[in-house]
């Protein structure tokens, strides 16, 4: 397993860029499954056209649409306001906007302190250009749908898979970073698309 540490805080750099250095890593390697967590999802279609891959496997993630920059997709899907509904339902609607609430609010607090170094600021020029993909690739694709998910909440993430994947998404307890919070299930899971992709 390869974990690709994206340029995220270079503003130099967008989804090209971020093919480039995912498509670098995987090298000559075969046998692959692209896992890909949240805005991740811009970019593992761009490198199955690249690379041949056996699977795309997306985590909490943010499917593209033909022509739509990161930046349209949160309006275009109707996320602000599953946020916020959410926020509501649930009584944290005074953090909805608060990083803390929002991500790591299932994480144990030896787990963020230890993972605080590997935060980097999110650079806004991924966000800006339109997605040049075709479609979403010719490659099997599961969806892991994270059901405690306070940033993309499980009903809007159910409707969007179904829209643009034409996928029922599979389901596992927890919020957005469950390599964080849950990551012997996340691994289980992960192991078990590995061994049925054929």
């Amino acid at each position: 397993m390869t974990a690709v540490d994206l340029p995220s805080s270079d503003d130099s750099a967008g989804i090209a860029e971020y093919v480039d250095v995912v498509v670098a890593s995987i090298g000559d390697r075969r046998d692959i499954v692209l896992v890909a967590q949240s805005m991740g999802g811009f970019t593992a279609p761009l490198v199955a056209e690249r690379v041949a891959v056996e699977m795309i496997v997306l985590v909490a993630g943010m499917v593209p649409n033909v022509g739509e920059s990161p930046g349209d997709w949160w309006a275009n899907t109707g996320q602000p306001d599953a946020q916020r509904l959410r926020a509501e339902e649930e009584g944290y609607s005074a953090g909805m906007n608060d990083p803390v609430a929002l991500f790591l609010h299932d994480v144990p607090a030896e787990v963020v302190t230890e993972s605080a170094h590997h935060v980097h600021e999110q650079s806004a020029t991924p966000f800006m250009a339109p997605w040049p993909g075709k479609g979403w690739p010719d490659v099997p694709t599961r969806f892991l749908l994270c059901r405690d998910d306070r940033l993309f909440p499980a009903a809007f993430q159910r409707r969007v898979v179904a829209e643009r994947l034409g996928i029922v998404p599979d389901e596992i307890e927890g919020g957005h970073l469950p390599a964080l919070a849950r990551p012997r299930e996340l691994a289980a899971r992960l192991h078990d698309y590995w061994v049925t992709r054929g």
